[in-house]
This record gives C-alpha cells, structure tokens and sequence, in this order.
C-alpha cells in the first residue's frame, strides 16, 4: 500500500510520529488537541481521535485525567545480558536475570506451595496437580522495577530438604546451580525461549509502566542430568529492555 493511499488516521498518526521522533514535539508536551488536529490536517473527528490512539498504543503519548494527552519521556533502554550460568563469582536470583557485572540489583520475593499447572507440568516433565513450590520476585535496579520473575520448582526433588526454599535456610539467596548443588542436582544444561507479548496490567503496574505495553518474557529451565530441576517466566518491559546474548563458542 502506498502512503498516500494509507487510511487518514494513519497518516496523521505517521506525521505526529515524526515530529516526536524529532524532538519537535519533545517529551511532556502536550499533543495537539482533537480539534487542533482536525483543523490542521482537514479530517474529521474520528480521524483524529483514531490517530491519538494510535500513538497511545505505540507508548508514544499518554492520556492525563482532565488534562489532555502528553509526549511520553522515552526512557533510555537497559542490556539485559544473558551469559548462562557462571561457576564463580557472585550467584544470586538477580544475577541468574541479570549477568552485567556492572547491574547492582535488589529484590523481593514471596514463596508458596502449589499445584502444577499443565503448563508448568509439561516444561517440568512431572504430572498436572504434582506439588511445586512457586516463588515470585520482584527485580530492581537502582531501586527502580525493572524485572518480574515467576519459577516453580518440584518438590518431588526439593521437598525436605535445607533448600525447599529459595529465599529461607543456610542458602536463602543464592542461584538455582548452588542450590541444587546442595542436594547433589549438578545442573548441566539452561535452555532459555524470548517471546514479546502485551503485558498484563498486573504486571506493566508492578514494572512501572502503562497496561498494554509489551513485555518481553524469558522462558528459563535448569536441567541436571537431563531431568528439569526448576523453570520460570521472567517479564520485563519492551520498551526499557534490549537482550544481550554473550555465548561461548565450544
């Protein structure tokens, strides 16, 4: 389709676009109103309200409670970087998410039992209803959110033991690998999936961000001998994330 040939709204949408990929309209200055913009691109109210919302959905511009609609600050994009697991060094759930020496991160995190879903069931290869134990985190950098992280691990292996319990005991704190190691697991394989979806609301709250936003989500699981020893989603917002993949050559 050619430009001209592009329906109104997304012609619109495309100029106001440019003028704040520009600068011209740079960050919290309020967008043309609904009537501004009809009289200065000739279309109609509809056309111009459409245009509005496609900008809001691209995170460009948000709506203010009786006050109008504003250029969003576009913040500046955080590496996530991704090495796999390193035997020395620092080990901690932040630095399992976050291997950039550089990060200094902190976190929350809140521990229950539960039932497998099929989902979970299937990644962790044990049966739908089993026993897992689910932890949530909440990451931040520089006191900022910057990460959420669901991981179940089965209880099958880890029930009983000293580390049951990610965040409690005499290794509350440390990696999956050190973890595991503790219980004689030696975890020798991480497979990891990246995916981008729009965030839940639950979840853009918790980052910081606006629902609808897209999210990228890691798809984790450690392996020790072949069997999955823990698997967990990892979320963090598009807009403030790149992926780094630092990868060994064997």
């Amino acid at each position: 389709m050619a430009f001209g040939d592009q329906p109104a709204y997304l012609r619109v949408a495309g100029d106001l676009r440019q003028k704040i990929v520009a600068g011209e309209l740079p960050p919290h200055t309020r967008l043309p109103s609904q009537a501004r913009i009809r009289e200065q691109y000739g279309v109609s109210d509809t056309v111009a309200l459409e245009a509005r919302k496609v900008l809001m959905a691209e995170g460009l511009v948000e709506g203010r409670s009786g006050s109008g609609t504003y250029v969003r600050e576009r913040p500046e994009r955080r590496p996530v970087v991704r090495t796999g697991y390193r035997s020395v060094g620092e080990s901690t759930p932040f630095r399992q998410e976050q291997a950039d020496p550089r990060v200094k991160g902190t976190w929350d995190s809140r521990s229950e039992q539960g039932a497998a879903t099929a989902a979970v069931a299937e990644r962790l290869r044990i049966s739908t209803g089993d026993k897992v134990m689910r932890t949530d985190y909440l990451f931040r950098c520089s006191g900022e959110p910057s990460m959420l992280s669901t991981s179940w691990e089965p209880l099958a292996l880890t029930g009983r033991t000293p580390v049951m319990l990610p965040e409690e005991g005499p290794l509350a704190g440390r990696g999956v690998v050190e973890r595991m190691a503790a219980i004689d697991l030696v975890v020798d394989n991480v497979t990891e999936e990246i995916s981008a979806r729009p965030g839940l609301a639950q979840e853009t709250l918790a980052l910081g961000g606006v629902p609808g936003h897209w999210v990228l989500m890691v798809t984790r699981t450690y392996f020790a001998g072949g069997c999955p020893v823990e698997t967990a989603d990892v979320v963090m917002l598009a807009e403030r994330h790149r992926v780094a993949y630092h990868l060994p050559v064997k």
